[in-house]
């Protein structure tokens, strides 16, 4: 078998504040053939995500950062081309780690196969019935404790994870309050059940936008945004309320710390529960999670967003985008 041509993405440089083009390095390369116990896999699809943001960051964190001169990695959707893996075999569509790149040969292990879904997309299986999906799930249900007919307040609703919580927690009767940059995304929002749809950067006032939407108060913030987003959040928290707090994009390129929320007393008047997750802590959910994602994703409750770019090669201005606010739902680069 001869080698296989691809192109990866590497980190040239750690950027300071906001990345851009100049952080990025294309490289050609030939996949050699898979040896005994290994596949080779041409991507069809690539995730980027928020959390890379800090994997390009050379300091301790729950995941090892990306080294300076090699192909970054994260979410992909392959087909397999050959397999020296009795498991695997040519066509088979497979799930790893390793994206930003257009072709790998990798160990049988570091690859999941997909099963087709009827209704279902294989891309899906990087928005709400990947990641982002099971993101969402732990955070709404796992953290959040989220019950029937409670209200839910979801920052960067226009998101990927954003996007899954809302529709989840409408899935269960919740009631819905979600913020998002600029009208367009504001119209997403409600096209997707959102109860309440706020374009933040047209309101001068959070707090009273969110006091208004929920008079009684919310029992559930689910966190992506930090900043501002969490000091309202607080403001309108029922006593006994929650936060799962996924994300703090308003702060992943900031050279300098932020100040925090002025109104953290409140969180001992309340007697409010605020508990940071990370996704993997709650792989055990996920076969719950997938078959109760797919079941809404069948019947409607659950649409896949997503925004896509076009090529290995514009895969750093998809993730530049996403600080950018410019895309909807679930950014992919199609391979």
């Amino acid at each position: 078998m001869s080698p296989l041509p691809s192109r990866e993405i590497r980190l040239a440089s750690r950027p300071t504040g906001v990345p851009d083009a100049s952080n990025f390095e294309a490289a050609a390369v030939e996949i050699a053939a898979p040896a005994a116990g290994e596949v080779r896999v041409r991507n069809r699809w690539m995730s980027v995500d928020p959390y890379m943001r800090g994997r390009m960051v050379d300091r301790p964190s729950y995941v090892l950062p990306f080294q300076l001169g090699e192909p970054l990695q994260g979410g992909a959707i392959g087909e397999v081309v050959d397999s020296a893996d009795p498991a695997f075999q040519p066509g088979d569509l497979v799930s790893s780690m390793l994206g930003w790149r257009e072709a790998f040969v990798a160990p049988a292990s570091a690859l999941q196969k997909i099963e087709p879904r009827e209704g279902v997309e294989p891309q899906a299986h990087l928005g709400v019935l990947g990641m982002p999906g099971l993101t969402a799930w732990a955070g709404l249900f796992d953290v959040g404790g989220l019950k029937e007919g409670e209200t839910v307040f979801v920052s960067a609703a226009a998101g990927a994870v954003g996007s899954a919580a809302c529709q989840m927690a409408k899935a269960v009767d919740a009631t819905v309050i979600g913020t998002a940059g600029g009208p367009e995304k504001v119209d997403y929002l409600r096209s997707i059940g959102v109860d309440h749809a706020i374009d933040y950067r047209a309101t001068p006032d959070l707090k009273a936008a969110l006091k208004q939407a929920a008079p009684k108060g919310v029992h559930l913030y689910f966190d992506n945004v930090g900043g501002d987003h969490l000091e309202a959040a607080l403001d309108v928290l029922r006593p006994f309320g929650r936060a799962a707090l996924c994300g703090m994009i308003s702060v992943y390129n900031d050279e300098a710390h932020s100040p925090g929320p002025s109104n953290m007393p409140l969180i001992v008047g309340k007697r409010l529960k605020l508990r940071g997750f990370i996704v993997f802590d709650h792989l055990a959910s996920a076969p719950e999670a997938t078959r109760r994602s797919a079941e809404w994703v069948r019947d409607g409750r659950l649409t896949a967003s997503e925004t896509v770019v076009e090529g290995i090669d514009n895969a750093p201005e998809a993730f530049i985008r996403l600080f950018t606010g410019d895309k909807i739902g679930k950014m992919l680069v199609r391979l």
